[in-house]
């Protein structure tokens, strides 16, 4: 069963979300949040596996109570509730920690689907949002040599990372490299442990962020 913590401050949007969720036999809705705060303090009472986090809040935004909670350990994960006309915080929110994104015009089984991706420890992007993204860094400078963050990793988890970045799940690795789907966990366990990251969507951020992988290599 994957616990869910609905956070944000419109009851109406809570209501329809917490009806859904609970319509499903896999998933639980054990606790709402009106705030920020409110969340943070409702994490620590129920301990939710995924927290559906709406960035535009009183008291504390989702981002920051997004930061807060994933430097905890162990830290749910968060899924960001976003609208079009809020792109711009999409880096911002990886950097703090989210695990994907969910348009709050998505239809029912778009957000069952997104919970359980994300329950299962995997980055999730709406297309929208996953083309904003490359735009804004096809817009920076190349980085013109590795930092020190990816120096302790070797060149097959180098290599891991490369296509976990291009959006390869550890099956697709697995094909692509010739090896069992336990050796990529291992990898990517090892490249998770070394880089200090909790999941795949921050080991996206970090890739472009150091130059690893460039725009044009994540597959449309």
């Amino acid at each position: 069963m994957i616990r869910v913590l609905i956070a944000d401050d419109q009851e109406l949007v809570r209501t329809g979300f917490r009806v859904i969720l609970n319509a499903a036999a896999d998933l639980d809705v054990v606790g709402e949040a009106g705030d920020g705060r409110a969340a943070i303090e409702a994490v620590d009472a129920v301990r939710p596996d995924v927290v559906l986090m709406d960035i535009r809040m009183p008291n504390l935004d989702g981002i920051e109570a997004t930061r807060r909670l994933t430097q905890r350990a162990p830290a749910p994960r968060v899924l960001i509730l976003t609208t079009f006309d809020l792109d711009e915080y999409v880096y911002e929110a990886l950097r703090a920690g989210a695990s994907g994104f969910l348009l709050k015009d998505a239809g029912a089984d778009e957000l069952l689907h997104a919970v359980r991706v994300v329950a299962a420890g995997e980055a999730l992007l709406a297309p929208s949002i996953t083309r904003k993204l490359i735009e804004d860094y096809a817009r920076r400078p190349p980085v013109r040599e590795q930092p020190m963050a990816l120096a302790e990793l070797t060149a097959r988890e180098l290599e891991v990372l490369r296509l976990l970045a291009r959006g390869r799940s550890n099956a697709d690795i697995a094909r692509d490299l010739v090896v069992s789907d336990a050796t990529v966990k291992t990898h990517v366990a090892r490249i998770f442990g070394k880089l200090d990251l909790h999941d795949r969507a921050q080991a996206v951020v970090l890739a472009y962020e150091t130059g690893l992988v460039q725009p044009g290599d994540l597959p449309t």
